[in-house]
Protein backbone atom coordinates (compact mmCIF):
# COMPACT_ATOMS: atom_id res chain seq x y z
CA UNK A 1 0.00 0.00 0.00
CA UNK A 2 1.22 3.14 -0.80
CA UNK A 3 2.13 5.97 1.69
CA UNK A 4 -0.33 9.09 0.76
CA UNK A 5 2.05 11.53 2.28
CA UNK A 6 4.89 10.05 -0.67
CA UNK A 7 2.03 9.82 -3.06
CA UNK A 8 1.42 13.74 -2.73
CA UNK A 9 4.59 14.82 -3.05
CA UNK A 10 5.15 12.79 -6.71
CA UNK A 11 1.65 14.79 -7.13
CA UNK A 12 3.02 18.52 -6.43
CA UNK A 13 6.48 17.62 -8.87
CA UNK A 14 4.19 16.79 -11.63
CA UNK A 15 3.95 20.64 -12.56
CA UNK A 16 7.06 21.25 -10.99
CA UNK A 17 9.23 19.14 -14.00
CA UNK A 18 6.63 20.92 -16.43
CA UNK A 19 8.12 24.30 -15.71
CA UNK A 20 11.23 23.11 -15.77
CA UNK A 21 11.21 21.21 -19.33
CA UNK A 22 9.73 24.20 -20.53
CA UNK A 23 12.41 26.85 -18.70
CA UNK A 24 15.48 25.04 -20.52
CA UNK A 25 13.65 24.41 -24.16
CA UNK A 26 13.61 21.23 -26.41
CA UNK A 27 17.39 19.89 -25.30
CA UNK A 28 15.83 19.02 -22.01
CA UNK A 29 14.05 16.35 -20.22
CA UNK A 30 12.58 16.38 -16.56
CA UNK A 31 12.25 12.44 -15.65
CA UNK A 32 9.65 11.94 -12.22
CA UNK A 33 10.81 8.59 -11.00
CA UNK A 34 8.68 6.76 -8.23
CA UNK A 35 10.35 4.02 -6.71
CA UNK A 36 7.44 1.97 -5.55
CA UNK A 37 6.99 1.01 -8.86
CA UNK A 38 9.67 -1.51 -9.20
CA UNK A 39 11.24 -1.77 -12.82
CA UNK A 40 8.26 0.73 -14.03
CA UNK A 41 9.45 3.24 -11.88
CA UNK A 42 8.78 6.04 -14.43
CA UNK A 43 5.87 8.02 -13.60
CA UNK A 44 6.13 11.74 -15.28
CA UNK A 45 8.05 12.96 -18.23
CA UNK A 46 8.40 16.47 -19.44
CA UNK A 47 10.95 17.36 -22.80
CA UNK A 48 11.97 14.22 -25.10
CA UNK A 49 15.63 13.90 -24.60
CA UNK A 50 16.22 9.88 -24.18
CA UNK A 51 12.58 8.78 -25.14
CA UNK A 52 11.24 8.05 -21.42
CA UNK A 53 7.91 7.20 -21.38
CA UNK A 54 5.80 6.93 -18.65
CA UNK A 55 5.53 3.34 -17.47
CA UNK A 56 9.38 2.88 -18.05
CA UNK A 57 11.99 1.72 -16.78
CA UNK A 58 14.64 3.11 -14.39
CA UNK A 59 18.53 3.12 -15.72
CA UNK A 60 21.71 2.32 -14.24
CA UNK A 61 22.01 5.59 -12.69
CA UNK A 62 18.74 4.88 -10.61
CA UNK A 63 19.76 1.65 -9.94
CA UNK A 64 22.71 2.79 -8.49
CA UNK A 65 20.85 5.44 -6.32
CA UNK A 66 18.26 2.86 -5.18
CA UNK A 67 21.70 0.69 -3.87
CA UNK A 68 23.09 3.44 -1.54
CA UNK A 69 19.58 3.59 -0.23
CA UNK A 70 19.86 5.90 2.93
CA UNK A 71 22.79 7.58 1.84
CA UNK A 72 21.65 8.03 -1.58
CA UNK A 73 22.67 11.68 -2.04
CA UNK A 74 22.11 14.68 -5.09
CA UNK A 75 24.24 13.26 -8.32
CA UNK A 76 24.61 16.73 -10.16
CA UNK A 77 26.08 17.53 -13.71
CA UNK A 78 27.07 14.30 -14.18
CA UNK A 79 27.97 13.44 -18.44
CA UNK A 80 26.87 10.23 -20.41
CA UNK A 81 26.76 8.71 -23.42
CA UNK A 82 23.50 7.57 -25.21
CA UNK A 83 24.34 3.80 -27.17
CA UNK A 84 23.21 6.29 -29.88
CA UNK A 85 26.07 8.59 -29.16
CA UNK A 86 24.58 11.64 -28.12
CA UNK A 87 26.27 13.21 -24.80
CA UNK A 88 23.56 14.14 -21.89
CA UNK A 89 24.56 15.98 -19.18
CA UNK A 90 21.98 14.76 -16.13
CA UNK A 91 21.57 15.40 -12.72
CA UNK A 92 19.37 13.31 -10.11
CA UNK A 93 17.92 13.88 -6.90
CA UNK A 94 16.66 11.26 -4.07
CA UNK A 95 12.76 12.14 -3.07
CA UNK A 96 12.62 11.08 0.35
CA UNK A 97 9.39 11.66 2.90
CA UNK A 98 9.39 13.04 6.37
CA UNK A 99 10.90 9.75 7.70
CA UNK A 100 13.72 10.32 5.29
CA UNK A 101 12.53 6.82 3.77
CA UNK A 102 13.81 7.10 -0.26
CA UNK A 103 11.36 6.60 -2.65
CA UNK A 104 12.24 8.03 -5.73
CA UNK A 105 13.91 10.70 -7.68
CA UNK A 106 13.39 13.36 -10.13
CA UNK A 107 16.45 13.47 -13.36
CA UNK A 108 17.04 16.16 -15.19
CA UNK A 109 18.63 15.57 -18.71
CA UNK A 110 20.13 17.86 -21.27
CA UNK A 111 21.55 17.13 -24.34
CA UNK A 112 24.82 18.52 -24.93
CA UNK A 113 25.75 16.75 -28.13
CA UNK A 114 26.19 20.34 -30.13
CA UNK A 115 28.23 21.51 -27.73
CA UNK A 116 30.35 18.69 -26.94
CA UNK A 117 31.33 18.30 -30.62
CA UNK A 118 32.34 22.09 -29.83
CA UNK A 119 34.76 21.67 -27.30
CA UNK A 120 35.97 18.36 -29.07
CA UNK A 121 36.74 20.79 -32.39
CA UNK A 122 38.28 23.09 -29.78
CA UNK A 123 40.46 20.53 -27.82
CA UNK A 124 42.12 18.56 -30.73
CA UNK A 125 42.80 21.79 -32.06
CA UNK A 126 44.75 22.69 -28.75
CA UNK A 127 46.48 19.19 -28.79
CA UNK A 128 43.86 17.23 -26.45
CA UNK A 129 42.04 14.16 -27.54
CA UNK A 130 37.88 13.90 -26.52
CA UNK A 131 37.46 12.44 -23.09
CA UNK A 132 35.31 8.39 -23.05
CA UNK A 133 32.31 8.94 -21.21
CA UNK A 134 30.14 5.74 -19.68
CA UNK A 135 27.32 4.63 -21.60
CA UNK A 136 24.23 4.46 -19.73
CA UNK A 137 20.87 2.79 -21.32
CA UNK A 138 17.75 4.63 -21.56
CA UNK A 139 15.12 2.83 -22.45
CA UNK A 140 11.68 2.24 -20.75
CA UNK A 141 11.97 -1.96 -20.31
CA UNK A 142 13.80 -3.09 -17.64
CA UNK A 143 14.60 -6.13 -19.42
CA UNK A 144 17.21 -4.13 -21.46
CA UNK A 145 18.56 -2.63 -18.72
CA UNK A 146 19.24 -6.25 -17.01
CA UNK A 147 20.89 -7.11 -20.48
CA UNK A 148 23.29 -4.08 -20.72
CA UNK A 149 24.50 -4.57 -17.15
CA UNK A 150 25.30 -8.40 -17.85
CA UNK A 151 26.66 -7.41 -21.20
CA UNK A 152 29.14 -5.33 -19.26
CA UNK A 153 30.36 -7.86 -17.00
CA UNK A 154 30.56 -10.47 -20.15
CA UNK A 155 32.83 -7.94 -21.72
CA UNK A 156 34.87 -7.28 -19.41
CA UNK A 157 35.55 -11.23 -19.22
CA UNK A 158 35.49 -12.05 -22.36
CA UNK A 159 33.31 -14.96 -22.34
CA UNK A 160 29.29 -15.11 -22.41
CA UNK A 161 27.75 -15.51 -19.22
CA UNK A 162 26.78 -19.46 -19.73
CA UNK A 163 30.62 -20.35 -20.37
CA UNK A 164 32.05 -18.75 -16.67
CA UNK A 165 33.36 -20.61 -14.03
CA UNK A 166 31.41 -20.84 -10.94
CA UNK A 167 33.64 -18.45 -9.15
CA UNK A 168 33.43 -15.65 -12.47
CA UNK A 169 29.54 -16.15 -11.83
CA UNK A 170 29.43 -15.59 -8.66
CA UNK A 171 31.62 -12.80 -9.07
CA UNK A 172 28.86 -11.04 -12.38
CA UNK A 173 26.65 -11.65 -9.21
CA UNK A 174 27.96 -10.25 -7.23
CA UNK A 175 28.30 -7.11 -9.30
CA UNK A 176 24.84 -6.89 -10.02
CA UNK A 177 24.00 -6.68 -6.69
CA UNK A 178 26.57 -4.06 -6.34
CA UNK A 179 24.79 -2.17 -9.36
CA UNK A 180 21.45 -2.20 -7.20
CA UNK A 181 19.99 -4.57 -9.88
CA UNK A 182 18.09 -7.03 -7.11
CA UNK A 183 16.82 -3.52 -5.40
CA UNK A 184 14.29 -3.62 -7.98
CA UNK A 185 10.91 -5.63 -7.26
CA UNK A 186 10.85 -9.24 -9.27
CA UNK A 187 14.28 -8.50 -10.81
CA UNK A 188 15.26 -11.59 -9.98
CA UNK A 189 13.03 -14.18 -12.51
CA UNK A 190 13.70 -11.26 -15.10
CA UNK A 191 17.55 -11.77 -14.22
CA UNK A 192 17.18 -15.13 -13.60
CA UNK A 193 15.64 -15.15 -17.53
CA UNK A 194 18.78 -13.40 -19.07
CA UNK A 195 21.59 -15.47 -17.45
CA UNK A 196 19.76 -18.77 -18.17
CA UNK A 197 19.59 -19.83 -14.53
CA UNK A 198 16.07 -20.78 -12.38
CA UNK A 199 15.27 -18.55 -10.01
CA UNK A 200 15.94 -21.19 -7.25
CA UNK A 201 19.68 -21.75 -8.95
CA UNK A 202 19.84 -17.43 -9.21
CA UNK A 203 18.69 -17.40 -5.16
CA UNK A 204 21.48 -19.68 -4.70
CA UNK A 205 24.07 -18.28 -6.07
CA UNK A 206 22.82 -14.34 -4.80
CA UNK A 207 23.08 -15.66 -1.06
CA UNK A 208 26.76 -17.01 -1.90
CA UNK A 209 27.98 -14.24 -3.29
CA UNK A 210 26.55 -11.75 -0.81
CA UNK A 211 27.80 -14.24 2.07
CA UNK A 212 31.41 -13.60 -0.19
CA UNK A 213 30.81 -10.09 -0.56
CA UNK A 214 30.40 -9.70 3.88
CA UNK A 215 33.32 -12.53 4.57
CA UNK A 216 36.22 -9.81 2.11
CA UNK A 217 38.36 -7.96 4.48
Amino acid sequence: MHDPSQDAILAALVPVIDGLAATFGPSCEVVLHDYRQGEQSVVAVAGQVTGRQVGGALSEIGLSMLRRGAEAANDLNYLTRTPEGRVIKSSTMPLRDGRGELFGAVCVNFDVTALRQAGDILSALAGAGPVELPATTFTNDFDDVVDAVVRSQELALGRPFSALTRTERLDVIGSLEERGVFKVRNAVPRVAERLGMSRSGLYADLAAARKDTRERP
